[in-house]
């Protein structure tokens, strides 16, 4: 289905891409390897949902454990969201996870539809760590992980039957990133994103907002945005969810814990007042 690996040089094609690539490969941040060593899954995304408050009750030496699994919790319960909008995905069907960091959320989605499951990132450090969690599972003949530009793939036209973003479109420009995953979907396909997007009504990204670019190294787009990239490259939404209040606890909570970083605070800022959102748009292929 793909052609044989490329070159660093023919992935990464910007200063950008590079700089990008490099935080990625040299990444060891706990707030994720930390959580993903709860279950097996590692994820490099947040969590929805209420979280339990008696996890910040009983023994102070096990209270950061405690913190930690329910963090976990609830970023796997944001990825079953995600994959809640994938629609009908049989196992014969193969779809992709653009932007697959460490490969929590193809595992899950291989797990629940038995399908092949390919995933591309920019960070060869990361295509090796899922590729060897796909070993460790023996699924490495069903989920395979790749170092690719999800700009530029190089997998067949129409191949697909569902593809998604989860927290990594902020990295790329969207007509871009919308006209690939438009030329892999087959006619019907089915594309979702989770994303964190500012808000046009208040003008232009806040303070909070444009911490939160540079802590990350991205580009975080304007809601408006994903809306005119995907209606010029044929995709309808069809769901359009705000997350925000769900993704608010997760913050309050993580800010309590051993692994928090510092951008616990930008985060909830944006959040309440209005500058910044957490959405989820799932898109049909027409």
């Amino acid at each position: 289905m793909t052609s044989t690996m490329p070159q660093a040089d023919h992935v990464l094609r910007t200063d950008y891409q590079r700089s990008v690539a490099e935080y990625w490969n040299a990444e060891k941040d706990p707030v994720n390897i930390r959580l993903g060593e709860v279950d097996g899954y590692y994820h490099h995304h947040y969590g929805l949902g209420d979280y339990d408050p008696s996890v910040l009750e009983g023994p102070e030496e096990t209270r950061d454990q405690r913190i930690i699994e329910e963090l976990h919790r609830l970023e796997t319960a944001q990825a079953d969201v995600l994959l809640d909008h994938l629609g009908n995905i049989r196992p014969e069907d193969r779809i992709m996870d653009t932007g697959s960091g460490r490969g929590g959320t193809s595992f899950m989605a291989h797990q629940r539809f038995g399908c092949h499951v390919d995933g591309v990132s920019i960070s060869q450090q990361q295509v090796d760590f899922a590729n060897g969690q796909a070993e460790e599972r023996g699924v490495s003949d069903k989920v395979a992980f790749h170092f690719r530009n999800m700009l530029d793939t190089g997998f067949d036209t129409g191949s697909l039957r569902a593809s998604w973003n989860n927290e990594s479109t902020m990295y790329v420009d969207l007509f871009e990133l919308f006209s690939e995953h438009a030329r892999l979907l087959r006619h019907g396909g089915r594309y979702v994103t989770i994303t964190g997007c500012y808000n046009d009504v208040t003008g232009g990204r806040s303070k909070a907002v444009s911490r939160i670019d540079e802590h990350y190294t991205c580009n975080i787009h304007p809601r408006s945005a994903y809306f005119r990239a995907m209606a010029a490259n044929g995709l309808v939404p069809i769901n359009v969810v705000d997350l925000t209040d769900q993704t608010i606890p997760y913050w309050e909570l993580r800010a309590q814990s051993s692994v928090a970083t510092g951008i616990e605070d930008p985060f909830l800022t944006a959040y309440k007042e209005g500058s910044f959102h957490y959405l989820l748009i799932a898109a049909d292929r027409i």
